[in-house]
Parts: C-alpha cells; sequence; structure tokens
C-alpha cells in the first residue's frame, strides 16, 4: 500500500488545467403534456451537440476537466410530468460502468452514453448536470405517487469515459418542485492524479451540508459546481459570491452557468483561494463562452495559500465603538438592513444591527454629488420558503440619490475609493469577501483580507466601487432542512 502511494505520488500533477463553459441552453417549448421519449432525446442531442464543441475546444487547450452547466442538456420550464421523458435512470458509480463502451448494460442510457463517448474520445473529465429516475413503491413511505423519484444530478465521466461521480442536488431551489429531495444527503468525491474533487450543485452553495463538509471536513481540492445562477445585485451575482465563497472557505471552484440573459444568467468562473483565475459575465449577447486557465492541484499547500482569518478579531478589539445615530432601515429585497449614509469625503463610522456592529473606514478620491453610499448591516434570516441565517457588512452605492433606493440594483458608478477597511463582530467563522466594481466586474489583486478580518483594498485608488461585501453565513443559526419535515 505504501508503495503505492509512493507510485501516486511521484505521477501526482502540481497543476491542471480546468475548464468551464457558459451554455445558452436550448429550452424545450412549454407544454402541459409530455413529449415523446424521441421528441426529448432530440432536444438534449441539440444541446450536447453545442456542448461536444466546447469539450473539444477544451480538450485541445490541454484541459484535464470541463465542467458545463445545470439545466443545460434539457433545460427548464418543466412540471414533474413533462420533466420525465427527460431523465434516465444513472447507475451508483460502483458499478465500474463505461456506457461508450457498454451502452446496453443499463440501457437506455443515450445520454450517458454520449457523455461517456466525449469524455473518452477527448480524454477529458466531463462533468454535467441530466435527471435521474429511481422507481419506488408502496412499501416506501416518501415514494412519490407516480411511483418513482426525480432527481436533479450531476455526473462525472473519466478521461475513459467511465462513470465516477453521481450527486443528488440536496438544496432545491424553491421553484424545482419537478424534483425530489435525495433520502439522504451525498458527500460525493472522486480522486484523480490531478487532485482530489467534490462536487455539488448551484443553491448548495448557500448551505453548511455537503458544501462546508466537503472542504472542512473531507478535504478536497477542488469542487465541480454546475450552477443555473440567476444573477441578484447588489450581493449576490455568481462571478461576486462564487469567487468570495473559493476564497472565504479555501478550495479551488470551477463554477458553470448557464447562460440567459432574460432571466439575468450569466457568470462563470475558475476561483482560487487567493482570487479568481478567470471568469466571465456578459449580459449583452446570449452566446456561450469557455474559460480554461492553470490551478494549483493541491491549493492548501501553495506559498500564496490564505492565512486563517478571524473576522471578528479587529472589530471586537476596538474598545469603543462611535455607533452612528443617524441611521435609517432600507430594504435589500425582503431584507432590512440598518444604513448610515457616508457624507464626507473620508470618515469612520460604525452600524450596528443585533449582534453585528460594522466598522468601515474609508476615504474617497472625490466626493461626488450625484452618487450616494452608504454603509449597511444585516443580522437576520434570509428567504421566504427555505429560510438561511445572513450577518451581512456592506458598503454600497444607492441606486440614486433617494436614500429609499439603497439596495435597489445598480450596474455602474464613478466613484473611486482611495483606501477603505471594512469589518463586523460576526458571530460566524464562514464569511466571504466581496468587491463588485462598475460594470459588475471583479477586483482581483486590488483588495485583500488580513488575519484579524478587515478587507481593505490595496495600494492606489480603486477602480470605481459598486460593493465592498463581507458575507457572513450563519450556518448554526439555519433552521432545519425541508428534507427532514417531510414525512
Amino acid at each position: 500500500m505504501i508503495s503505492t502511494l509512493s507510485v501516486l505520488q511521484v505521477f501526482a500533477s502540481d497543476t491542471y488545467t480546468a475548464a468551464v463553459y457558459e451554455h445558452a441552453v436550448i429550452l424545450p417549448d412549454v407544454t402541459d403534456k409530455p413529449v415523446s421519449l424521441d421528441e426529448a432525446l432530440v432536444l438534449m442531442n441539440r444541446n450536447i451537440d453545442v456542448l461536444e464543441v466546447a469539450i473539444k475546444e477544451a480538450a485541445q487547450q490541454g484541459a484535464h476537466i470541463i465542467v458545463t452547466p445545470e439545466d443545460s442538456v434539457y433545460g427548464w420550464n418543466f412540471t414533474r410530468e413533462t420533466l420525465y421523458p427527460y431523465l434516465e435512470d444513472i447507475p451508483d458509480p460502483q458499478v465500474n460502468w463505461i456506457p461508450c463502451t457498454d451502452p446496453q448494460r443499463f440501457a437506455p442510457a443515450p445520454v450517458q452514453e454520449r457523455l461517456s463517448c466525449l469524455a473518452r474520445n477527448n480524454s477529458i473529465y466531463v462533468v454535467a448536470n441530466i435527471g435521474d429516475k429511481k422507481p419506488c413503491n408502496c412499501s416506501d413511505p416518501k415514494c412519490p405517487r407516480d411511483s418513482h423519484y426525480q432527481y436533479n444530478t450531476n455526473v462525472v465521466f473519466d478521461s475513459q469515459g467511465k462513470l465516477v461521480a453521481r450527486y443528488h442536488k440536496y438544496n432545491l431551489f424553491r421553484s424545482e418542485t419537478q424534483f425530489d429531495y435525495p433520502k439522504e444527503l451525498e458527500m460525493v468525491t472522486f480522486n484523480t492524479s490531478f487532485g482530489n474533487f467534490g462536487i455539488f450543485t448551484c443553491f448548495d452553495i448557500l448551505f453548511h451540508d455537503p458544501a462546508v463538509v466537503l472542504v472542512k471536513k473531507l478535504h478536497v481540492d477542488t469542487v465541480l459546481f454546475p450552477t443555473a445562477w440567476m444573477n441578484v445585485l447588489p450581493f449576490l451575482t455568481a462571478i461576486e459570491i462564487h469567487s468570495a465563497w473559493a476564497m472565504g472557505i479555501g478550495v479551488n471552484l470551477l463554477a458553470s452557468n448557464t447562460h440567459n440573459t432574460l432571466m439575468a444568467m450569466t457568470g462563470s468562473g475558475i476561483y482560487a483561494p487567493d482570487g479568481p483565475r478567470a471568469y466571465h459575465y456578459d449580459m449583452e449577447t446570449e452566446n456561450g463562452h469557455l474559460l480554461t486557465t492553470q490551478l494549483s492541484s493541491h491549493p492548501h499547500l501553495s506559498p500564496t495559500y490564505p492565512a486563517a482569518v478571524n473576522w471578528s478579531s479587529y472589530a471586537t478589539s476596538i474598545k469603543q465603538f462611535h455607533v452612528d445615530k443617524n441611521t435609517f432601515m432600507g430594504a435589500v429585497h425582503r431584507d432590512n438592513f440598518t444604513f448610515t449614509e457616508l457624507i464626507t469625503i473620508a470618515g469612520n463610522h460604525t452600524v450596528c444591527q443585533k449582534d453585528l456592529c460594522c466598522h468601515l473606514i474609508y476615504r474617497m478620491v472625490e466626493k461626488r454629488e450625484d452618487e450616494v453610499y452608504v454603509l449597511g448591516a444585516f443580522d437576520g434570516l434570509h428567504g421566504s420558503v427555505i429560510k438561511y441565517y445572513w450577518q451581512i457588512c456592506t458598503l454600497l452605492k444607492c441606486k440614486t440619490m433617494d436614500l429609499k433606493t439603497c439596495g435597489q440594483p445598480v450596474t455602474t458608478t464613478q466613484t473611486r475609493f482611495e483606501a477603505f477597511s471594512l469589518s463586523g463582530t460576526f458571530g460566524t467563522k464562514y464569511v466571504f469577501p466581496e468587491v463588485l466594481l462598475s460594470g459588475v466586474r471583479l477586483a482581483p489583486g486590488e483588495f485583500q483580507v488580513l488575519n484579524d478580518g478587515r478587507l481593505k483594498n490595496n495600494n492606489g485608488p480603486a477602480k470605481p466601487i459598486l460593493t465592498v461585501t463581507l458575507f457572513g453565513r450563519y450556518y448554526e443559526k439555519d433552521p432545519p432542512h425541508p428534507l427532514w419535515n417531510s414525512p
């Protein structure tokens, strides 16, 4: 066993080339009646035709692995009944199956066969999101009335075309009523010569399970992340929160988003613990986009791996907070923030809500008369159907000069900051640092997180800033997962 491990270490790679593809999905016609299996396969093959071009291009660029988006094979706008023709029975990877060379073993599985062949023929790992169906009967008290389960499912085929991973999405978004929750939480990992990988899907990233467990307990090097992410300013654009999550949790993240500007879906990236390596955000066209770049196979061993951060150290060490009295409440979607306006060109402000106090030191290059900025704090449950606990400190631009617009979406600004330092008295150790520039762009290399929890800009005036945010997730205060409440 020791000899085998030594050989693996000799051949293991220190770096690898990663690829993600943002796909403009060809959508099905909206219907209340299921299409035939043949009609469903026609649509799925049209989408896979596009993915095939991206997979081949990624392989030609030397990519070891490519991630494609959630819903990229068949789209959305389904009921439970109309989704069924698009589903296949996906076996447990332990069956040791290469669909490309043995398609009849678990037939019919034309989608799995084609994805397997794309991986095998191009010598590349392929990550895709498809639908799984599993039969059940009345002996199972949770069995749906139609006698089968339907799962939102990620699959991974290795460079030989073998099915090596299958993951059923655990945290379903509120509109995903066509899918069932898996019977139990799945922690899916697999090893390669270029690192240890974990996988989950879209909404999962905002919760402790499985996202945090994969990184902190199972110690994966890279997370594979198919998503269909609808951008929500000011804190939850795809590139903003996904890059921040990778930095805050300390892992590589390969995030592949669908592309649909009508639904504000765009924003894919290849992110490392010390910042984004490549990203794409495009609300102007309806084109897909391929990203490839090199990553460390084991980022925690890299000399650039960030040191541990005590997110509340600085803010709690200040002997006396000068809490601003001229505060006002403002809504960011349904969340009621406590805000205070930045009236002068430079200053030192503190705003508090419940147990969270947010502290900002700043200096603008100039104080513009046509733009308003505020410091805000939020400490509470977010969400309507599925609720989860946030602690947020944010410096943000208001949409107009009217303070009632603070927190509404805004995409451009002209105000530049010569310096900023943002910190908070967070009750959680899971805090994700975000800086979003004018035009909805990231700011790689333009800010740093100090060990005491301060988010600061680097040398000199920054480009015009939309938001500077410390996005905290207080997992211990989350209500139980919906699966635990099911009969």
